[in-house]
């Protein structure tokens, strides 16, 4: 039996077809490749969206006011509530901007030992009495270091503030500390 051919003409057309269907998918940037990304990429996409919303929702930031004899000074204070929240506190950060800080909520009033383990930052810690009077200062604490840092007494909480900050502003114990946390506002 013979075999079968088309006529030239049929034969171009053929290919002209099926260089269009190939070239098509090209030319709307669709390969395999391309679907294959979009296939992992969604739920990616769909899942940092979701833990930026729920960092978004238990970021608990407040604003706190220390006053000096200098004038008031306000700080943008992450809280942290919880026996996890406390123990985490600042650790891992490189870096924490002016103006920024972490209260630590330690009701009811207790005598508290803080330490630098993981904190790769120099910090100042306010430790606070409940009427909101600050009771002492350990200025720029030691990053890393495992000594324990004393509140000298009972305090309702803790203010950490980046390095240097209560010398600049002139914070000194005695100074009132504005926040809900305390009875004195």
């Amino acid at each position: 039996m013979a075999e079968r051919t088309d006529p030239p003409h049929i034969r171009h057309d053929r290919r002209r077809a099926a260089s269009r269907v190939i070239g098509a998918g090209r030319a709307v940037g669709v390969t395999y490749s391309h679907l294959a990304f979009r296939s992992w990429c969604r739920p990616l996409a769909a899942a940092a969206f979701l833990f930026a919303l729920i960092a978004a929702a238990t970021a608990d930031e407040a604003t706190l006011e220390i006053v000096t004899k200098d004038g008031v000074h306000v700080f943008s204070v992450e809280m942290a509530r919880t026996d996890e929240e406390r123990q985490k506190g600042l650790m891992f950060r490189k870096e924490l901007p002016e103006g920024k800080g972490m209260l630590f909520d330690f009701k009811p009033d207790q005598e508290v030992g803080m330490w630098m383990r993981n904190t790769y930052i120099p910090l100042d810690m306010l430790f606070i009495n409940a009427d909101g009077t600050i009771r002492r200062i350990a200025e720029n604490t030691v990053p890393l270091s495992e000594k324990t840092i004393s509140s000298g007494g009972p305090v309702r909480g803790v203010l950490e503030v980046i390095g240097g900050t209560a010398k600049k502003l002139g914070i000194a114990p005695g100074d009132k500390v504005a926040h809900p946390l305390f009875s004195g506002r």
